[in-house]
Order: C-alpha cells, then structure tokens, then sequence
C-alpha cells in the first residue's frame, strides 16, 4: 500500500466517525462540551488538503479528504446552528 492510499483510508475512516457525531448533533440538538471552533479550524485544514493534496498527484487522500470536509462542515453548520437556538 502506498502512503496516499493509507492516508485516504485514515481519512475516510475520520469521516465515518464524523458522520456519527452529525447524526448524535441532529438527535440532541444540542453542542455540549466542544467547541464548535475546534472543527472549524479543522475544517478549515480539510479544505487546505483539497487543494494540496491534488498538487502530490494523491488521488486517494483527495477523496478521502473530501468525504472528511463534508463530514466536519456538516457539523460545524448544525453546531453554530443548535448554539444560537
């Protein structure tokens, strides 16, 4: 295996986790004990990687980012969205 394809296998298992915590933040409406900053900034690094990762010819991390960005943005939306509420 090649270090893109372990990368973007991390990477779409981080975003099987993620999609959890979506699916707990839709159930509870409710952000308690993180700080919704905190995945922004990864958030923020996820979209950094969608244009880095190209640049290395890293196919597989790419989507595997890709799948992470959705997850963490996700989040971040409902998050900000469930704290002003």
């Amino acid at each position: 295996m090649t270090p893109d394809v372990v990368n973007g296998t991390f990477e779409v298992a981080g975003a099987a986790f993620l999609w959890r915590n979506v699916a707990v933040l839709l159930r509870d409406r409710v952000v308690r004990g993180v700080d919704w900053r905190v995945t922004g900034f990864f958030t923020a690094w996820g979209i950094w990687n969608l244009f880095y990762y190209p640049s290395l010819h890293q196919w597989c991390s790419f989507a595997g980012g890709c799948a992470l960005v959705a997850a963490n943005a996700t989040w971040v939306y409902y998050a900000i969205k469930f704290r002003r509420n």
